[in-house]
């Protein structure tokens, strides 16, 4: 457990609007920038430009090639014409090929560079970046020919102009777009809390619902006016809450059942008791009655228990495949001492049944059974148990030669406590047996078997689903 607070859903759908509007302005206020500067040092260069050439008409030469002269004279009106404004301040310097200086400002670097292949103009031109006097500097150099009647020679006119009036007009330019882009993410930012604040009102609602409901109250939800996203999780919370009602009534009935049905043995182990204590029987006809009263109790205690714990593995929808006929083999030795008892004359047939379920479902489900039919069986009887599989299902018939059961009896055996003879049994066996099956997908059916227009016994039959591929 780190203790990490998670985030609201409308605080997630914010930042996974937001983050990404603002990512996208941060890089495109980078990408307007270089492009706003590179827009503008071709706007100002073409500025450089011009000023070069205008001093290059200025330019007068004595001389021819090595031995030439280059002279200029350069008023600063030439320059100060070509300034936008007072924030930016212009040099020049005029130099031969050599970089011998002509005019100008001689503590301007001279020119080392090689000219572009690719030149926008038609001149010899080039354009950098420099440093002057510990200022940044765009140099615009013009290598230009000068011819005269005297002489002819080539110069090489270098202007730079300091960076002010560009930062500034690519700051003016990069401030009024962010300001726009700092809007539109505003405008984004409350769009996206309305949104948000609405798309999220259905959840609060039903959570309000939710809060507002008594104790006890598992009604399903209503939200008919729920959007289409939230109808799976209503109709899941709506599916927990069936089943939550669907638990909570058995315990209720379990409790309910406990209380009534152990309430009867009780009262009679204790009038047994009293009756012993006083002497009204002998002791040992008081303890052989106390004896069973205290073996009913016992069985019924354990089948109410085993009732319940049906329940509840039907609650934890075990996925573990066993085989029906080991089942039925292990309770058909356990049981073998009764059948001894009164030699009935068994027999046992089985054929392998992977069934998807609980060991302890399907054991519980053959002692039920086989325990009801040896109960019925008369002594030197036949009893018969057939496991017997076909492709999708497997059936277990426990064929006993009891009485049978009336016809108008049998719907109500399978309910609880409804006993055929209320002084054999708790009238749970059965139910056991119905509840295990229904949990598992199948079938319980009685049916008396007849031998020449008489009943020669029942047969318990169970169908149960096969698992899938045995596995």
């Amino acid at each position: 457990m780190t203790g990490r607070k998670p985030l609201s859903l409308r605080r997630y759908l914010l930042l996974g609007i937001l983050v990404p509007v603002g990512a996208f302005v941060v890089i495109n206020a980078v990408s307007l920038y270089r492009e706003t500067l590179a827009a503008v040092n071709t706007a100002y260069d073409r500025t450089l430009l011009a000023s070069t050439k205008s001093i290059g008409e200025l330019l007068d030469v004595k001389g021819f090639d090595d031995e030439a002269q280059l002279r200029v004279t350069v008023p600063y009106a030439a320059l100060e014409a070509f300034e936008a404004d007072t924030q930016s301040r212009m040099f020049y310097r005029v130099s031969t090929l050599k970089g011998q200086l002509v005019s100008g400002f001689g503590k301007l670097p001279f020119w080392r560079g090689v000219l572009p292949d690719r030149n926008a103009y038609a001149a010899l031109v080039d354009f950098y970046d420099d440093r002057f006097e510990g200022e940044a500097v765009r140099v615009a150099v013009l290598l230009q020919p000068v011819a005269s009647q005297n002489g002819r020679a080539m110069a090489v006119i270098q202007v730079a102009e300091t960076l002010e009036l560009r930062q500034t007009l690519t700051r003016k330019i990069l401030f009024d777009h962010l300001w726009r882009q700092a809007v539109l993410v505003a405008v984004i930012a409350l769009v996206a809390v309305v949104v948000v604040q609405r798309a999220t009102s259905p959840v609060r609602q039903l959570s309000s619902q939710l809060r507002d409901r008594p104790e006890g109250d598992l009604t399903p939800i209503v939200a008919a006016d729920a959007p289409r996203e939230l109808l799976p999780l209503v109709d899941a919370t709506n599916a927990v809450m069936t089943r939550l009602a669907h638990l909570l009534d058995n315990q209720k009935r379990f409790v309910r059942d406990t209380s009534h049905q152990l309430r009867t043995p009780l009262a009679v182990l204790k009038t047994q008791v009293q009756s012993a204590l006083r002497g009204d029987v002998e002791p040992r006809q008081a303890l052989l009655e106390i004896n069973d009263t205290v073996e009913r109790a016992t069985l019924l205690a354990n089948q109410m228990l085993a009732l319940a714990r049906v329940e509840q593995l039907r609650q934890q929808q075990d996925e573990s495949v066993t085989d029906l006929a080991e089942a039925v083999r292990t309770i058909a030795l356990e049981l073998a001492p009764l059948v001894a008892d009164k030699d009935i004359d068994f027999d046992i047939e089985t054929q392998p049944a992977p069934i998807r379920a609980h060991e302890w479902m399907l054991r519980e489900l053959t002692r039920n059974l086989l325990h009801n039919a040896v109960k019925h069986t008369p002594p030197g009887a036949a009893l018969s148990v057939r496991v017997m599989a076909d492709r999708n299902s497997a059936a277990l018939t426990v064929a006993d030669s009891g009485p049978g059961v009336p016809a108008e009896l049998r719907p109500r055996l399978f309910q609880p406590f409804s006993a055929g003879d209320v002084r054999s049994g708790s009238g749970l066996g059965l139910a056991i047996c119905h509840e295990i099956v229904r949990a598992l997908g199948g079938t319980i059916t009685l049916e008396n078997r007849e031998n020449h227009g008489r009943i020669a016994g029942l047969d318990a039959t169970v169908r149960l689903p096969l698992a899938e591929n045995g596995s």
